[in-house]
This record gives C-alpha cells, sequence and structure tokens, in this order.
C-alpha cells in the first residue's frame, strides 16, 4: 500500500496496519524525527530510514529508542509535556542500553599511550547518551505533571519520577563497571542533573528515607560531579536534615580514615555539610550564598555552640554582611556564651552615631546586658530611654520590652548612689516604669518576676507576694524561682511553715537537677525554725545531688544549671550552721573542705574570722575580716564584721567603726545587722537620736529580713 509522499522529497511505503482507522496524532509525529542536523527523516518500527535531502552520514540511521528521544525531547522543548511522556513511553531503556554498549565502549576515552578506536558514530552523538538523557527527561516530565495534578495522584507522579531517575543512573553504572568512567560531556551533563534530581523527587513523593539514601550516594559515590552541582546537593541535603523532621539513621561509612568525625544525628551531619560548603567558598570554588549561613545559624543554635558560629561569621570577607549587622549578631553570640562586656563592645560600634545609633534590637540588647551588672546600669537607662523613644507607637511589645530593661537598670542603679533620696527617687522611678510596661504587656512571666523582686527589695512584702502568685500561675508552677520568691517573701512575714510548705511544692514540680537552690533554701528555712538536725538532713541531700551531678556529667565541678547549688556553698553553709550551735571542731571540718574547693574565699575568711571572735581571739578574727574584705571589697558581711568588733575597742576605734558600717548600708540598706552595729556605735559616741533611729530601722528591717538575700533571684 501506498504512503503519502512529502513535498520536495522521496515516496516511501510502509506497511500498513490491520484497521484502516487513521493514525492517533502520537503516531503521527512519530513518523517525523528533527535528525541531528535539522533534516527531515521517517522512521518504522525497526530502523529509522534517511531522507533524501538528510545531512545524516552515509550508513547512519537512527533506531527506534533514538527516534522516540529526539522527538520526545523537541516536544519537551516545546512545552508539550504530555506528548513527549507519550513518546517517552516507547523506550525500552534496558533493551536499548545492551545494545548501545559496545559503541559507548568505544566512545570511552582509551588509556595513555593507546590509540582510541573509531566509532562509526563518532560524527554523531552516542546514542546511549540520547537515550538516557531521554529518560531523564522523563522523570522531569512526571516531576511537572505531579505537581499540576489532582492531590491523589501527586505522590505517584512523584515516586514514578524517581524511579525513572533512578534507572537513569543504574544503567550509567551497570555501563561502567570497572570505576568511575570518564565519559563525554553530554552523558556527564545528563548524570549531573538525574543526580540532583533523585532526591527532590523522593521527597515530593513523601519517600523521606529513599530521599536521605539518595543525597548520601549522590555525594559518597564517584559521579564526577562538578563543584558548583556538589555544592548545590550539599545544601539542599542540609536543609533537608534541619528541616525535614525525619531522623535518619547515622551514615555508615565502609571506609573511613581512622580518627575522623562520624555525625551522630542529623544536626551534626548538616553542620558538617554546610561548613564544607564554607570552606569551598572560603577557599574561591563556589559562590557566596547568604542561605549557607542562615542553616548554620540555625543548627548551631539547637546544638548551643554560639561561639563556633561567631567565629565562622568573623571569617566572612567584609562587604558580605553590613558592618551593623554582623556586629549585632556577633553580639548575640558572644552574650550567649556569657562573654557580655565583648557583646556590649560589639553593640557600642553599632550603635554609634555614625553608624546606627537608633537600631532598636541592639539598644534592647544593649540595655539588657547593662541592667545584669551594676556599674553599667547608668549606661544601660540610657539605652533603654532610646529605644523606648524611636519605638513605634504601634509596637506595644518592643516598648513594653524597653519600660522593663529601664526598670531594671533603674532598680541596679539605685543600689550604688550614695544619697538616700537619690535611691529612693530611683526606687520610684523603676516601680513606674515596671507598671508602663505590664500596661503594655500584662502577660509577661519575666516582667511579673522582676516586678515582685523589686516590691521586696524595697519590703512591699503584700505587693511582692501578690506578684510571686501571679507568676507560678502565669508559669503552671514549671519555673522554680517563682517558688523561690514566694517562699522568700513568706519567710520575711514569718510565715516559716507555709513558705516550707512552697518549698517543698516546687521539689514535687522541679526536676532532680534543678532542686539545689531549693534544698538550700529549705535548710536556712529549717535553721529559721530552730531544727538544725532537719536543716543538716537537707544539706546531706544536697549534697548527695551535688555528687549525682559531678558522677553524671564528669567533671569536677558541681553547677550544672544557673541557679544551683556549688559544693562549696554547702561546706559553707554547713560551716555558719555548726558555728551558730557552737560545734566548733564540725565546723572547723566544714571549712576545711571549702577551702579545698576555692582556696580565696570571701565567706570562708568571714566565717573563720567569726570562729575566732566567738573563741575570743579578737586580733586574728579581725586580720581574717580584713583579709576577706581585700578580696571582695564589697563584701558586706565583713564590713558589718569589722564594724562591730571595732565598736568594742573602745572610743578612738568609733570614727572606723561608722565608716565601715556606712559603707555596708551604702551596698546593702536593708541590712539589719549593719543598722544595729551602727546604733551601737552611735550610742557609744553619744548621738543618743541618730542610735534610736538606726535600732527602729534594725527592728522594722527583722520584721521583713527574709532567710535568703533577695539577691539571690536575680
Amino acid at each position: 500500500m501506498a504512503s503519502e509522499a512529502e513535498e520536495g522529497g522521496e515516496v516511501h511505503t510502509t506497511e500498513m496496519t490491520t484497521d484502516d482507522s487513521p493514525p492517533s496524532i502520537v503516531e503521527e509525529k512519530e513518523e517525523k524525527v528533527v535528525s541531528t542536523e535539522g533534516e527531515i527523516v521517517k522512521t518504522s518500527d525497526g530502523n529509522a530510514q534517511e531522507s533524501g535531502s538528510s545531512s545524516l552520514p552515509e550508513g547512519l540511521s537512527l533506531n527506534y529508542e533514538e527516534a522516540r528521544a529526539l522527538l520526545g525531547r523537541l516536544e519537551f522543548q516545546k512545552g508539550n509535556v504530555e506528548a513527549a511522556l507519550c513518546v517517552f513511553d516507547g523506550i525500552d531503556l534496558q533493551a536499548a542500553i545492551q545494545r548501545f554498549q559496545p559503541s559507548l565502549a568505544d566512545k570511552t576515552p582509551s588509556k595513555k599511550g593507546q590509540p582510541k578506536s573509531e566509532s562509526p558514530r563518532s560524527g554523531t552523538q552516542n546514542p546511549a547518551t540520547l537515550v538516557l538523557e531521554a529518560i531523564y527527561l522523563k522523570s522531569l516530565s512526571l516531576q511537572k505533571l505531579g505537581k499540576s495534578t489532582v492531590t491523589n495522584k501527586i505522590l505517584v507522579k512523584h515516586a514514578e519520577a524517581a524511579n525513572q531517575c533512578k534507572s537513569v543512573l543504574d544503567s550509567v553504572e551497570s555501563m561502567f563497571q570497572n570505576g568511575p568512567p570518564n565519559i563525554e560531556q553530554k552523558l556527564q551533563e545528563t548524570v549531573n542533573k538525574s543526580v540532583e534530581l533523585l532526591p527532590e523527587a523522593w521527597k515530593q513523593a513523601g519517600s523521606h528515607q529513599e530521599a536521605l539514601a539518595s543525597y548520601r550516594c549522590a555525594l559518597l559515590s564517584q559521579w564526577n560531579l562538578d563543584e558548583e552541582c556538589c555544592t548545590r546537593i550539599q545544601k539542599r541535603f542540609a536543609a533537608f536534615l534541619l528541616y525535614s523532621s525525619v531522623e535518619g539513621s547515622p551514615p555508615n561509612l565502609a571506609s573511613q580514615v581512622e580518627g575522623s568525625f562520624v555525625p551522630k544525628n542529623n544536626i551534626e551531619e548538616a553542620i558538617l555539610l554546610l561548613m564544607i560548603v564554607l570552606k569551598k567558598w572560603y577557599q574561591g570554588k563556589t559562590h557566596w550564598d547568604p542561605s549557607v549561613m542562615e542553616h548554620l545559624t540555625y543548627a548551631l543554635s539547637l546544638c548551643d555552640q554560639p561561639y563556633v558560629l561567631a567565629k565562622h561569621i568573623e571569617e566572612v570577607l567584609p562587604g558580605i554582611y553590613p558592618r551593623t549587622e554582623r556586629w549585632y549578631t556577633l553580639a548575640l553570640c558572644y552574650y550567649a556564651v556569657g562573654q557580655k562586656e565583648d557583646a556590649l563592645n560589639f553593640l557600642r560600634k553599632s550603635l554609634n552615631k555614625h553608624e546606627n545609633p537608633n537600631d532598636i534590637m541592639a539598644l534592647l540588647l544593649a540595655t539588657k546586658i547593662c541592667s545584669e551588672e551594676r556599674h553599667l546600669s547608668s549606661e544601660g537607662v540610657e539605652y533603654a530611654r532610646r529605644a523606648i523613644i524611636h519605638t513605634k507607637s504601634s509596637d506595644a511589645h518592643m516598648k513594653s520590652m524597653g519600660l522593663h530593661f529601664l526598670g531594671n537598670c533603674l532598680g541596679k542603679k539605685s543600689k550604688i548612689v550614695s544619697s538616700d533620696h537619690q535611691r529612693s527617687l530611683l526606687q520610684s522611678e523603676t516601680l513606674k516604669s515596671f507598671t508602663e510596661s505590664i500596661a503594655l504587656d500584662r502577660h509577661n512571666p519575666d516582667l511579673i518576676f522582676d516586678m515582685g523582686v523589686e516590691y521586696a527589695e524595697q519590703r512591699n512584702m503584700n505587693a511582692a507576694l501578690r506578684c510571686a502568685k501571679e507568676f507560678i500561675d502565669a508559669t503552671g508552677g514549671s519555673v522554680s524561682k517563682g517558688w523561690r520568691l514566694l517562699a522568700l517573701v513568706l519567710s520575711a512575714q514569718q510565715r516559716y511553715p507555709e513558705a516550707e510548705v512552697a518549698t517543698n511544692a516546687a521539689l514535687d514540680e522541679t526536676a532532680k537537677w534543678d532542686q539545689g537552690s531549693l534544698l538550700s533554701l529549705k535548710a536556712k528555712l529549717k535553721v529559721a525554725q530552730s531544727s538544725p538536725m532537719e536543716a543538716v538532713e537537707a544539706y546531706r541531700a544536697l549534697l548527695a545531688l551535688v555528687q549525682a551531678q559531678k558522677n553524671s556529667s564528669g567533671s569536677c565541678k558541681a553547677n550544672v544549671e544557673d541557679d544551683s547549688v556549688s559544693e562549696f556553698e554547702i561546706w559553707q553553709g554547713l560551716a555558719n550552721l555548726y558555728s551558730g550551735l557552737s560545734y566548733w571542731r564540725d565546723a572547723d571540718i566544714c571549712l576545711q573542705k571549702a577551702r579545698a574547693l576555692k582556696s580565696y574565699s570571701a565567706a570562708t575568711l568571714h566565717a573563720e574570722g567569726y570562729m575566732l571572735e566567738a573563741r575570743e581571739q579578737n586580733k586574728e578574727a579581725l586580720a581574717a575580716y580584713v583579709n576577706a574584705f581585700s578580696i571582695e571589697l564589697e563584701h558586706v558581711p565583713s564590713k558589718v564584721a569589722i564594724g562591730a568588733l571595732l565598736c568594742k575597742q573602745g572610743p578612738k576605734y568609733l570614727p572606723a567603726a561608722r565608716c565601715f558600717l556606712s559603707d555596708a548600708l551604702r551596698i546593702e540598706p536593708t541590712n539589719r545587722m549593719a543598722w544595729l552595729h551602727l546604733g551601737k556605735v552611735h550610742k557609744n559616741d553619744g548621738r543618743i537620736a541618730d542610735a534610736a533611729d538606726c535600732f527602729q530601722a534594725s527592728v522594722m528591717l527583722e520584721e521583713s529580713d527574709p532567710v535568703e538575700s533577695f539577691k539571690s533571684l536575680s
């Protein structure tokens, strides 16, 4: 039966099908294929035949798979994804690979010193490369169709795309079984694209474990990937490990260098990948990508490694980050590791009038740092006021934070001023700032807590008690410092049994490792209730906890949490307890234990001086107090003890005693023992009215004196 004639070409005959129905659209398209030179070629079921005008070399024909590969690529380039997929479906990959393997071997460059064999297809694209590219385009077509398909068919399309992509890589491996191939550029490009596409297709198909394995295979297999392709895979793999919520098993490397680092979990593996990418950038092998630093910041934050992050940020070349942004990030990192002075120095540079003086976040961070140190409180007040001024009126939360930190700075500043009038004004401003802040953010637990501590230090116990209860309600009783505040306020109101009930409730709600400060408080409550033996039992429980912490951490230091109690503090507390009971031998043993942990301590020297004074060895006691004062210039108990001891020495020592006691009250205005001994000094010096005022202040403070200073809460 005669076929249709092409315009300007020869007439060919093809075999007609059994039925007389017209060919389908796809069948019609299969009749015409663009050759490598752009000419029209007609195909049959077996071999492609050359047209009269074709520029293909003489004797070269296109077989069935090649014809479909060329036609499918043409349709894909036109955007006809479905038509391309129909054409690609007719390619038998395994049969094609077996047929093309000899020609591919001919195309593979020979070893050095051996002549290259000539292939009959040396003037055209290798047929295996053509077919493999077609299968890659097929998987890409399936992926595109999956994105635009109805919901219940999406995963099926993506899974099929992944399987097709995997077949490309499996075929390349089967053709080159003697190691990594040195293949032609076009085939290498197809391999690169397939390696990149495979894990993405598995992810979209919801097969996360297969995606994980594909990523690792891509990076560990010898695919001769170029640097940019490898870098893209590493970045995508790192993001997958961080954000996929899929916990994969650690990589099982068949061979590794002894002592090399093997990541134990997703985060460690992601950090390793990101650091490799950064190293490539430092060496100039890849382009800068800001997302790498964002991912690394997130990963190191999860691992609590801000110092490592700071080092990487410092290594980034100038011009990548704006200076103020870099300084702010470095300040956050150094503040997180406790290097507050370094963090503040970065913020000072950023907030310079020539840089970014009105950056709200930098101002708030600087204020927060200053609010934690007395000597920086004045600087913090200035930062806080600038932050409040430049905060937008609509941003109530940021303004509340500024007022909160302002209150903290004013509270710290009130403790270092010398004038009682100034102190009173600053305390009023502190409460005013807290009140304005809480009006903007009523349910901020930290704000409620800080306000409660300020009320307690100003001896407004009813207001402090109300804040403590609000904080416990706001946190559900899960934060131990709220219970401690409640117990201390109750102890200041002389309600020791209720304070002990609150402490026991806190112990029930608190994890074992966080019970140190509560057990210490319980011991002091027992002492206040004249139950010294029960206090000793509480200290024993505390020592057992510290020992367990040391064994679990493998460290000689017992501090695990910020509010935990060190072993030194326990022995010091026991020494003070035994000294109060006049058990001098036991007290001395405890002091030796404390001294072994910390050779030079004002608290230890003060306890030693107290024991010497109790034995009427006044000169030795005074020397011990002076040594304690020399180690810690603002150690209030030592100043009070020196003043009290000098008061007993006679009239000529009264001015010196008054000086020490007044200085102690400057540092701690609510120290009742300082007021008591200052009253005695005034009485011995003939100032009866001043003595009466001091005695009255001492009595009033004794009625609201907690078993532990409120300063321990901040």
